[in-house]
């Protein structure tokens, strides 16, 4: 059985981590793109190097999967694998902003079973464990309960025009703050039309879940992990009872853009 309080102590100090060099703290830091348009940062690779080195202690025996290393198809046979972000949200963490967040998850046959998120910029321990519930600093979660879909907040800059029946809410950098939002009931619905990867969702999603909400990829189906290509198209999470009507607003774009 894995420590749970040990996990979260070091994703805790790999929060600290980050946020020693976090430029919204006055500290200057070297970032560049390691691809067009994708941004990298001196911190994220520091955190992931933490993060590798104390989780593979933690369970010697889990794979790993982490936006930050190069993927192995090792982590393939496991049965349990890490999937980690080690800054969610790297585009707000480089300036200065606090929509970012230390993501870890660990999978087990394809099931995330323990999801944590670490925004210490914003004072904010999330946590959840498969089957018994979601937490945020100590406080249970409870998911938006919202049931109906006009009306419904998203945590978005613009709203397209064909959903202007939704109403916009403050929208951090992090994919797994926003999903968090939902959990935490501060946000009805977050969707995403594109490819993305499990590092990304794993730890938020299952926090959703376990708060009440429902999680799924664009078209509604389920998320699946630890995959040989660890991507997925778009991400539905939502209060339950108006994920039907997003799956059904979503599908001509999502059939159209896949």
């Amino acid at each position: 059985m894995i420590d749970r309080m040990r996990l979260e102590a070091i994703c805790r100090e790999a929060g600290s981590m980050a946020l020693r060099k976090w430029p919204g703290s006055g500290h200057a830091l070297k970032s560049w793109e390691k691809s067009p348009g994708s941004l990298v940062c001196e911190a994220d690779l520091e955190v992931d190097s933490f993060l590798k080195r104390e989780l593979g202690a933690l369970l010697p025996a889990a794979g790993w999967l982490s936006e930050e290393t190069a993927d192995s198809a090792e982590r393939l046979g496991k049965d349990l694998v890490w999937l980690v972000d080690p800054i969610d949200g790297t585009r707000d963490f480089i300036r200065g902003r606090h929509g970012w967040a230390v993501s870890v998850a660990l999978v087990s046959a394809g099931r995330p079973l323990l999801g944590t998120l670490v925004a210490p910029s914003r004072g904010e321990v999330w946590s959840a464990t498969a089957g018994r519930g979601a937490w945020l600093n100590g406080q249970r979660l409870r998911a938006s309960t919202r049931t109906e879909f006009a009306g419904a907040r998203v945590p978005v800059h613009d709203l397209p025009k064909e959903d202007q029946d939704l109403v916009k809410v403050d929208q951090p950098n992090s994919i797994a703050l926003r999903i968090a939002m939902v959990a935490d009931g501060q946000a009805d619905l977050v969707a995403t039309l594109r490819w993305g990867f499990e590092w990304d969702v794993a730890a938020a999603a299952l926090i959703a879940r376990e708060a009440g909400a429902a999680a799924t990829d664009a078209f509604g189906k389920p998320l699946a992990y630890n995959k040989r290509d660890p991507r997925a198209f778009g991400l539905l999470v939502s209060a339950p009872k108006i994920h039907e009507a997003a799956v059904e607003r979503l599908a001509d774009r999502a059939n159209r853009l896949s």
